[in-house]
Order: C-alpha cells, then sequence, then structure tokens
C-alpha cells in the first residue's frame, strides 16, 4: 500500500513514477478526490459530535434545574440523524478509497528500466560457462521421463496437466536441492522456518496478492472457508509479523523456508506445457528479509547474493537481470531476475526473483518497528527464491546429461545422494 501522504503532498511524482506500470494519472486524481472528501466527512462529523456533546451536557443541566429541555432535544435527534448519514457516505468513500488504493503498484526504484513490456530489461552480469555439447542436449522432461525419474503421465492421470511424479533417484534429486539449499541460507545466517500451507485473506491482501488473485482466478482458494494454499511461503513468513511491532535490536530479520507453491497458471495457456517449468504445484525455497528502510537496498544486493551463490555450487550459468517497471512483481520497487541457462531451449529461463517491496507491504499488514526515540516506522520487506527446486532439478538434467542418456550428480549434491554421481535409468 502506498503513502496517501505522500501522494498528496507530491501528486505529480506519483503519477510519473506509476505511469511506467501502466497506471493512468486519472486514477490518482480519482484516489485524491475520495481522500479529500473523505477528511471533509471527518472534519464535518467530528464537529457535529462536538456539538452534540455540548448540548447533551446542556440539555443534562436543564434537567437538573427542572427546566425544559424538549427543544434542545429535538435539536439533537436531527443532529444525530444528519451524523448517522455523514458517517454512512464516510464508510462508503473509505471502502471507494481503501479498493482504489489496494489495487495501486509499488513505486518503482530510480534504477528500475522503464517499460510497459518485458522487453528491456538491463543485464548486470553473466555468471559461469555455458557447456558445450558434442550431441544434441535434450529437453529435461525427455531425460527425465526416459530414466524412469518423472512420470508427467500418470500425474495428468491422477490431478490433471501440470502436474508430475518424481520417482525413484528422481525424488531424491529433488531433496537432495531443497536439503542443499536449506542448509546453504541457514549456514548465511537465515533461520528455517516451516510455515502453514494455507493462509487467510488478510495474509494474502498483505503481501499483495489479494485482490488480485481473486480478481484474475491465479491462485487456489478453499471453497466455504477464509483459506487460500499459498502461492509462495513468502506469504507466511511476511505475514508472521502482521499487525506487530518487530524491536528493533531484532532488525534485521532473515527467514527461509521450504514449502509446495500452488498457482492455477491462469493467463499460461499454451506455455511451457511440457516439464518442470510451469506446474500448479512445485516446491520452493523462500528467502525474506525484514530490515530498516536505510538497510533495504543493501538487502537486496544481500539476498540476490546468496541466491547466486547457491547456483554457482551447482555450477550452473546464469545471469542476473533488473526487470522492467511493468515487469516486475505488483509489490516491488525492484526486481533482480537469476536466470539459469537451459541448453536444450539455448536460453536462460528464471529460476529466482528477488525483490525489494520497500514499505508497501508492511503498510498493507500493519508491520512496523521502534527507532531510538520511540517513534514508530514501517519496516522494509524483500523476498527472495532460494531457489525454485524443480526448475533446478530441470537445469541440472539438461546441463549434466551425458551421451548415453545418464545424468551426473553435482558434487555439492552428492553428500545429499548417498554418495551416488550419476542418474542412470530406473530398473
Amino acid at each position: 500500500m502506498l503513502d496517501i501522504k505522500k501522494i498528496r503532498k507530491d501528486p505529480d511524482f506519483t503519477k510519473e513514477k506509476l505511469a511506467t506500470r501502466g497506471v493512468k494519472p486519472e486514477t490518482i486524481d480519482e484516489l485524491l478526490s475520495f481522500d479529500a472528501k473523505r477528511r471533509d466527512l471527518i472534519v464535518e462529523s467530528e464537529s457535529l459530535k462536538a456539538q452534540r456533546n455540548d448540548v447533551s451536557d446542556q440539555i443534562s443541566q436543564k434537567k437538573r434545574n427542572k427546566e425544559d429541555a424538549s427543544e434542545a432535544i429535538n435539536q439533537m435527534k436531527q443532529v444525530g440523524q444528519k451524523i448517522k448519514t455523514l458517517d454512512d457516505q464516510l464508510r462508503k468513500i473509505e471502502d471507494d478509497e481503501n479498493n482504489l488504493a489496494a489495487h495501486l503498484p509499488n513505486i518503482p526504484h530510480d534504477g528500475v528500466p522503464v517499460s510497459l513490456t518485458e522487453e528491456g530489461s538491463v543485464e548486470l552480469r553473466k555468471v559461469g560457462q555455458i557447456p558445450s555439447f558434442d550431441f544434441k542436449p535434450k529437453h529435461h522432461w525427455e531425460i527425465g521421463e526416459e530414466l524412469g525419474i518423472l512420470d508427467f503421465e500418470r500425474a495428468a492421470k491422477v490431478s490433471g496437466s501440470r502436474f508430475v511424479y518424481y520417482i525413484g533417484d528422481g525424488a531424491l534429486l529433488e531433496r537432495a536441492v531443497y536439503n542443499f539449499y536449506l542448509d546453504q541460507n541457514t549456514a548465511a545466517g537465515y533461520t528455517e522456518v516451516i510455515p502453514p500451507y494455507m493462509v487467510n485473506d488478510d495474509s494474502m491482501f498483505g503481501t499483495g496478492q489479494f485482490p488480485k488473485f481473486l480478481e484474475t482466478k491465479a491462485g487456489y482458494e478453499i471453497q466455504d472457508s477464509d483459506l487460500t494454499l499459498i502461492p509462495t511461503a513468502e506469504v507466511p513468513l511476511v505475514n508472521y509479523y502482521r499487525n506487530e511491532v518487530i524491536p528493533t535490536e531484532k532488525l534485521p530479520v532473515s527467514v527461509t523456508a521450504l514449502s509446495p507453491a500452488f498457482r492455477s497458471e491462469a493467463g499460461s495457456a499454451g506455455r511451457d506445457t511440457k516439464g518442470l517449468i510451469r506446474l500448479h504445484q512445485f516446491n520452493k525455497v523462500e528467502m525474506v528479509k525484514f530490515t530498516k528502510p536505510e538497510d533495504s537496498w543493501k538487502a537486496l544486493e544481500e539476498i540476490t547474493h546468496q541466491a547466486e551463490v547457491n547456483l554457482q555450487k551447482l555450477g550452473l550459468a546464469y545471469h542476473v537481470i533488473t526487470l522492467t517497471t511493468s515487469d516486475m512483481s505488483f509489490t516491488a520497487a525492484m526486481t533482480h531476475d537469476l536466470e539459469v541457462w537451459f541448453p536444450a531451449q539455448d536460453k536462460y529461463r528464471e529460476i529466482s526473483s528477488c525483490s525489494n517491496c520497500t514499505d508497501f507491504q508492511a503498510r498493507r499488514a500493519h508491520i512496523q518497528y521502534r527507532d531510538e526515540d520511540g517513534k514508530l516506522h514501517f519496516v522494509h520487506t524483500l523476498n527472495g527464491s532460494g531457489l525454485a527446486v524443480g526448475r533446478t532439478v530441470a537445469a541440472i538434467l539438461e546441463n549434466y546429461q551425458n551421451p548415453d542418456g545418464t545424468v551426473t550428480i553435482p558434487e555439492v549434491l552428492r553428500p545429499y545422494m548417498h554418495g551416488m554421481t550419476k542418474i542412470e535409468k530406473q530398473k
């Protein structure tokens, strides 16, 4: 949620910044109109309430003096009705203002490339050696099915499209990857958390998925309940401190969690219909940070670095890009994406997004800290995939494939796979 005081103070700045995210200037004008009406109604209502209190004292005094108070009583009934009308109008204006404000994305940082499409992202760096093959590299789903470690056909029979069974060494590889990530993240100072996998509407609103997810049908809501299956562990991790004041001495707070993520993939028809890239259910290791405002940009580089270290230790080539104003998430002020190399597709594909959400989520979820002078401020929140596990498995299968159809296991994962050095066809 944006700070209405800042919008009120410099509406032109807000219009200019949000225009880069597709928000029309008249939307800001409408918001400020609601805001002005709301404040006028508050002043008028409070004035009448003060008047009612004064006259109520006069009525009490008249009654004590056994004087006629009927005229004043009738007058107060009229005032009371007017107050009720004003308060009803105020609730309506507040609802309109809050609904409009809830649909406004975060203000992009000055360093974010401006574009109304995903084209125009800026490459920050390339890391690692892209592998070369003396044979035509296969797609990861071909490798997985031929080895007998991935089964999409039976998953479709049981659950529908965009689901998968991991079998035998495939399941072991998936488990090895997420245990490796958790160990790396906790060694770097993140506290491991096992969060709930279902969250209520307030939590989905707090991290910015609602109301958008409701309108686009992007999530999985539990029928006849106030619960939604999490689209990412970011939701329960950030909302851990919802409606709380974090002690200053605790900041920064860094947490990590493995969780399933559930995405309806609405609007993705025809995209990545094969393989592990775009499933309805997948595992992801998430990283979340809570910081003071002055520390959040350094924290963005730290959380990005941690995701990079994980990829580097796996020996996977990748590059880091800064997303455009329209391509980054609704809540982000800046996003660095890590894209890992996929040989069969001959291109980089996203495996992690690391974002600084500044105080945007903290305002929605009301997460604050108290400074040395006792004044309350909103924290800044950051999140990053550290990393998407299924996409990592896919990248390993493609980058470490051998001519005979086997897959070499990256050295750092071998201790997690009982010393195994190669995945061969399941017997």
